[in-house]
């Protein structure tokens, strides 16, 4: 479908959310999205395990909605991908982007990314992603300089983080902003494509950022990142093997891309560290076959 612009003249803003099999957690994700004091004039809904349930909750959503269910898995990167065209194609002014385990904070979040981002002329602006079970905690802690930040009273003085931003959690994407960057590499399928859409996005040179007014709650992310070498370091190493996979290929993809091959050389330090010191030799031939997958562009998935 083609959206008209709201009454007014004001820009049409569609959100994009991926989903796979998580019909009560998306009910969650889309209440919050049409309870936002700024309607949003659309939505896509991406769905990689289409089954009754889901497509019953984003009828049910109150927003007018495309239900786009894919007989594949596309992943996240795919998801996101397959959403974000479709939403240009309707006529999208904004593409505003959540997953199904995320939702604002609270119901003024998407007026006070538009805000911002039209007062600081913005290309994209995030929200603060914060622990869903602590608001208070960062869900993604931030390095700045030597010092790791946690919480939001770390940003107290500043209302502002240029140039950074946690995608796609909550991230609001002006149209001309996607033209320009483009849209996340379906050969990632899922883990890292959102850091590969980061680095086109700095690279661009677009000014963007993340604004300390708004938040998006999200599960803690921090789990699976394991500290080494007296905590100075971590070591990411996700619980599931599927994921490890994603993971460690697709991090070796990136630190072959432009503005991101300085990497290298700390994750050779860094996971040669992890796994020599838990005398795991088969994890560290594993990741250093991985890596080297990656960074070949083979990018066949797991069977």
């Amino acid at each position: 479908m083609s959206l008209p612009p709201p009454s007014g003249g004001a820009p049409t803003v569609v959100a994009v959310v991926v989903t796979r099999q998580r019909p009560e957690l998306l009910k969650q994700s889309l209440a919050a999205l049409g309870a936002q004091i700024r309607p949003v004039d659309g939505l896509v809904v991406v769905d990689n395990g289409p089954d009754e349930a889901t497509a019953a909750a984003v009828a049910a959503c109150g927003i007018p909605a495309t239900y786009l269910p894919s007989r594949r898995n596309l992943g996240g990167a795919g998801g996101f991908a397959l959403g974000m065209l479709t939403a240009l194609a309707q006529g999208a002014d904004w593409v505003w982007c959540a997953d199904d385990d995320g939702r604002p904070a609270d119901d003024a979040v998407l007026a006070t990314l538009l805000a911002v981002a039209e007062e600081r002329g913005l290309a994209e602006v995030s929200p603060a992603v914060v622990d869903q079970d602590d608001p208070r905690r960062l869900a993604f802690p931030l390095r700045r300089g030597l010092r790791w930040r946690r919480t939001l009273a770390d940003f107290a003085d500043m209302d502002l983080l240029p140039q950074y931003a946690s995608l796609f959690n909550g991230a609001l994407f002006r149209a001309t902003t996607i033209e320009a960057v483009g849209v996340p590499d379906l050969r990632l399928f899922l883990r890292g494509d959102e850091t590969e859409v980061y680095r086109r996005l700095v690279r661009s040179g677009l000014p963007f950022g993340t604004s300390l007014k708004a938040a998006y709650v999200h599960p803690q992310g921090t789990d699976e990142f394991l500290p080494i070498i007296g905590g100075r370091l971590s070591a990411q190493y996700p619980s599931d093997e599927t994921k490890r996979f994603y993971v460690y290929r697709n991090r070796g993809y990136l630190t072959a891309q432009p503005g991101m091959r300085w990497l290298l050389p700390l994750e050779l330090v860094r996971f040669s560290w992890f796994f020599l010191s838990r005398k795991d030799l088969g994890g560290l031939r594993t990741w250093l076959g991985l890596v080297r997958q990656g960074r070949r562009e083979r990018f066949t998935r797991p069977r």
